[in-house]
């Protein structure tokens, strides 16, 4: 299955399907974790013909997202002599692929890069639209560059190893873009009719649809955020170390849909219904926030809060969304309240 992305100064392809063989004319890095590299890296290298390979493996975790990491993978290709015309290969879930990406659109003022995602989460979502970018003590993703790869292959059979809290993380961005945008799909996986063959391919169609609309976020593609406002809060409170990405996602679209049923946005049945598909995927559907104050406070280092005004996207309805800014603060901190 083939689905291609347009930007305006890129198109490219997202293969799903067995892993095909790829032959690079150049030297090659190949940025993983110990993990991914422990469990494929030799299926990876039987597909690899390049004229030089090198590993390049990173921590794995979220709290490994950092400038640290990015100068140690640097370093590597500087000591191994990379050119311009050299290609890195991020072989892992969406915090090496973020890296890769990043390390790709800084190296030499940008080199080639391809997404290989083994995750679900990453093949759903983060290795389509070319947001790379690394974490800080202020929040989540907000050092990086909008850069896109060269092509995206995905194998479903990198997820047979998958553990399955990883697998929940990832169901929980899919089934934040059937809410967003696909109210047949969110019946789908309501009712587990989709192979997750098909779960992907749905999933990789949205998300190419809406990159090719908006490269940048500056419309539409703010609506994969859905979640994210408060559950990047959620994961920089808690140091990135208790909740895969996705989990916190999950309890960020609980949060966001209170919010959309306090502004009449969302029935009460409506929030209901997706609170139970995502506990059916065993994902965390709450969060005991501490500090209602400090809680509302962090949303003010989001990337996507614009003259001190917070944007929240919530359902209206589910298959359809609705952007919303200037809320009262009042209404906010009650939403929070119902949490702590």
């Amino acid at each position: 299955m083939k689905v291609t992305v347009t930007t305006p100064n890129k198109t490219y392809d997202i293969l799903i399907d067995e892993l095909a063989d790829i032959t690079l004319d150049t030297k090659v890095g190949i940025i993983t974790n110990p993990t991914v590299s422990g469990l494929h890296i030799k299926k990876l290298l039987s597909k690899l013909n390049a004229k030089e390979t090198h590993i390049v493996t990173l921590p794995d975790g979220e709290e490994y997202k950092n400038f640290e990491s990015i100068n140690f993978g640097l370093d590597r290709l500087f000591d191994a002599k990379f050119d311009r015309n050299s290609v890195l290969i991020a072989f892992g879930g969406g915090v090496i692929g973020d890296m890769t990406g990043f390390m790709a659109s800084i190296f030499l003022r940008g080199i080639k890069f391809i997404q290989i995602p083994t995750t679900l989460l990453s093949m759903v979502d983060s290795s389509v639209g070319g947001k790379t970018g690394i974490n800080n003590k202020y929040g989540k993703n907000l050092i990086g560059a909008f850069y896109q790869p060269e092509v995206v292959y995905i194998d479903p059979s990198f997820l047979d190893t998958l553990p399955k809290r990883e697998f929940s993380a990832g169901m929980a961005e899919v089934i934040k873009m059937a809410v967003m945008f696909n109210k047949e799909f969110f019946e789908g996986i309501k009712n587990n009719s989709l192979s997750i063959a098909e779960i992907i391919k749905k999933s990789v169609e949205t998300k190419a649809d809406v990159v090719s609309q908006d490269e940048k976020e500056k419309g539409i593609r703010s609506v994969l955020n859905y979640g994210h406002t408060f559950g990047h809060v959620i994961e920089n409170l808690t140091n990135y170390s208790t909740y895969l990405h996705g989990e916190a996602v999950a309890i960020g679209m609980v949060m966001a849909n209170r919010l959309a049923v306090k502004l009449g946005y969302l029935s009460e049945n409506e929030e209901k219904e997706i609170k139970e598909v995502l506990k059916n995927n065993d994902l965390p559907v709450y969060y005991k926030i501490e500090n209602v104050e400090d809680f509302y406070e962090h949303f003010f280092a989001d990337k996507k809060t614009l003259n001190n005004s917070i944007k929240f996207i919530i359902p209206n309805g589910i298959g359809n969304y609705k952007i919303v800014k200037d809320i009262d603060k009042d209404v906010i901190i009650d939403v929070l309240k119902e949490f702590s």
